[in-house]
């Protein structure tokens, strides 16, 4: 796998011409949506190529990635920060990540907010702001709107609002996001893996899809919960239920695995997206239901190792 640095504008116009194709494929809408020209960074959707991370950055001082390097010796090409409804784009941030060769991957969480007023426009002033700061700062952003949306546990997703509903607010997004010119993001669609023990909570993502005009990369999140899970087990079921809907590529947007098993699990990561041909993955380096963190001397050596053996795509 190669780790990424920042496509160069060249790139963009390559990127224009992919969409150009993708727009016979559109689905009816009311909404027009407008092209991407060759003005900003892009990136190019070239398989197996992104290693990303999340670190919790409580000062945003991009000292959690900056840790993340110290301690694995590996320099992510993508940093992903969670965004709360109504809070601005982190343009600073976003500056830092271009200077040490990263994207910002931003996930924008709607919070308790109506989905149905964010497609009425009750939230246009924000998001205007939003996707103003994003087109101002010209590099490229990776954007991902209610994430985990065929999973119960948000506000925004399964059991608590309707698909349509999602669709509604997800279109309404991508819509005034071009209008205003922001054509540097990458449109991420993310849903939880499917668990085949348990379709009533986690069911397939099909009806939340918002059409191939408004999604460019998909994002698929899952960890390594049990010993046992290999990729294929893990992410498998999802990767086949994504591609009967597109074939736009796809990245494991959020992962992790913890204690003596991390490091045969992080091998096992690196050989199931290469085997699928994925963009790559982003590790949540954190706390979360289990201790993510890449620490052990085992786990750091293998990462290390095997980010080694790939080289980003030169600018």
């Amino acid at each position: 796998m190669r780790l990424l640095r920042l496509a160069i504008a060249a790139l963009a116009l390559i990127a224009a011409t992919a969409i150009a194709v993708r727009a016979g494929l559109r689905d009816e809408s009311t909404d027009a949506v407008a092209p991407v020209t060759d003005v900003y960074q892009v990136l190019p959707a070239q398989p197996d190529s992104y290693l990303g991370v999340y670190v919790p950055d409580p000062n945003r001082l991009y000292s959690g990635p900056v840790s993340f390097t110290q301690v694995t010796g590996v320099s992510p090409g993508i940093v992903m920060y969670y965004s709360g409804w109504q809070q601005p784009f982190r343009v600073s941030f976003a500056r830092l990540a271009a200077r040490h060769g990263a994207v910002p991957l931003v996930q924008m969480d709607p919070g308790s907010v109506s989905l149905a007023a964010i497609a009425s426009g009750r939230y246009d002033s924000y998001l205007s702001a939003f996707a103003e700061a994003v087109r101002s700062f010209r590099g490229a952003v990776i954007l991902s709107f209610g994430h985990e949306m065929n999973g119960s546990w948000y506000s925004w997703g399964y059991k608590h609002t309707t698909p349509a509903a999602f669709i509604a607010a997800w279109r309404h997004i991508v819509v005034l996001f071009r209008a205003a010119g922001a054509e540097n993001v990458t449109w991420m669609w993310t849903v939880n893996i499917i668990h085949d023990d348990r379709h009533d909570d986690i069911p397939n993502p099909r009806p939340w899809w918002p059409g191939s005009a408004y999604v460019t990369w998909v994002g698929i999140d899952g960890y390594y919960l049990q010993p046992s899970l290999r990729f294929t087990s893990l992410f498998g079921p999802t990767i086949t239920a994504i591609r009967e809907l597109t074939a736009d590529p796809i990245l494991v947007s959020e992962t992790g695995a913890s204690g003596a098993r991390q490091q045969a699990q992080i091998a096992d990561l690196f050989s199931g997206v290469s085997t699928y041909g994925l963009l790559g993955f982003v590790w949540f380096d954190a706390v979360g239901a289990e201790d993510w963190r890449i620490q052990s001397p085992g786990a750091i050596a293998v990462l290390r190792q095997l980010a080694a053996g790939h080289e980003r795509p030169s600018p």
